[in-house]
């Protein structure tokens, strides 16, 4: 053994007698200390963020879809799905000859209203705001027309939840003030099985 070695290991010998193991049974000063403290249970639980009933208004559209025109052919799919913690309803939208879209919805309590932002691939921009309506969400805009830039066009959609479990989509606009309104499209949401 290196003599260095034998100077270490007498040094951590005398170390080791020279301590004094204390154990409760041992010990008659370890009973007059205080318990130990048990660690903070944390922050108190608060409510989920967007968990009142008006941010699940619109839960009725959550979903895989097949959206079927009037004429009964296929007008595009839709995915509509909770976001961001449930806070906001993503749609991802895909239909006949390519055109897709997406959309972020949601409630504002601030507002006491659902938005929408409706951003498509041909650089079209829809924004609306509304809520629930007579078992339907509503949801409209009223903004200058993009093909006619000195008049003004309001938009409506409506969502209704169907007895099937289907969801109809009825989307007019008017160009003279809500007087008549045209429609620019009708689908009705059947579930992918």
């Amino acid at each position: 053994m290196n003599p260095h070695h034998k100077v270490a290991l007498a040094t951590c010998s005398a170390a080791l007698a020279a301590a004094t193991l204390v154990t409760p049974a041992t010990s008659s000063a370890q009973s007059n200390l205080p318990a130990p403290t048990p660690a903070p249970a944390g922050p108190t639980p608060t409510a989920a963020p967007c968990a009142e009933a008006e941010h699940r208004q619109f839960d009725f559209w959550i979903g895989d879809w097949d959206v079927i025109a009037p004429d009964g052919a296929q007008a595009g799919s839709n995915v509509i799905e909770p976001v961001l913690g449930g806070c906001a309803l993503q749609e991802r939208w895909s239909g006949r000859g390519g055109f897709v879209g997406t959309s972020l919805n949601s409630y504002s309590a601030a507002t006491k209203q659902w938005h929408q932002h409706w951003v498509d691939g041909q650089g079209g921009l829809l924004r609306l705001a509304g809520g629930m309506e007579g078992g339907r969400m509503v949801l409209g805009s009223r903004g200058p027309d993009p093909t006619r830039p000195a008049a003004t066009v309001q938009q409506r959609i409506a969502w209704t939840p169907l007895p099937d479990g289907a969801v109809r989509q009825l989307w007019e606009q008017s160009d003279d003030e809500g007087q008549t309104w045209t429609l620019v499209f009708d689908g009705r949401y059947v579930r992918r099985r």
